[in-house]
């Protein structure tokens, strides 16, 4: 398995996880206060605001990265959308940490959703795995070039 399928595996499995953890509650979801960001419900593990929104769009990101850890072309696929999304949405949260009223992405988010954005684009871009193989089912199929 290459290193792009491994840290999308990982991410996609934190993200679900993330997102089931927004709904339990206490003592995982705690009351936190954001002048800034009115949808904040409260602060998953007291550092990151969320809300009802926010928790599904953690598990809907963690189900594509799992889907994408399945085969190492959508492993690229998967960490390259949810990286380039990732650095809008981190940027973003500077400009409108709440979504214009739909949910938080400012605070803690800010770092989170940027260092989850160079992880994924880093190992995606930097993948020396995918060339090697993209060159050797090129190269086995007879048909170098395509």
């Amino acid at each position: 398995m290459s290193l792009t399928r491994i840290v999308v595996l990982t991410f996609g499995a934190v993200y679900v996880l993330v997102g089931l953890l927004g709904f339990l509650g206490d003592p995982f979801v705690v009351d936190g206060a954001h002048e800034n960001m009115e949808s904040a419900s409260g602060d998953l593990l007291g550092l990151f605001p969320i809300n009802v929104l926010h928790n599904v769009v953690h598990l809907a990101i963690g189900a594509f990265l799992l889907w994408g850890a399945t085969q190492h072309d959508r492993a690229l696929l998967s960490a390259r959308v949810v990286g380039g999304v990732y650095l809008v949405v981190g940027l973003l949260g500077f400009v409108a940490p709440d979504t214009f009223g739909l949910m938080p992405i400012g605070g803690n988010d800010i770092w989170l959703h940027l260092a989850t954005a160079a992880v994924l684009l880093g190992v995606s871009f930097l993948d020396k795995d995918g060339e090697r193989s993209r060159d050797s089912r090129t190269t086995s199929s007879g048909s170098v070039g395509r």
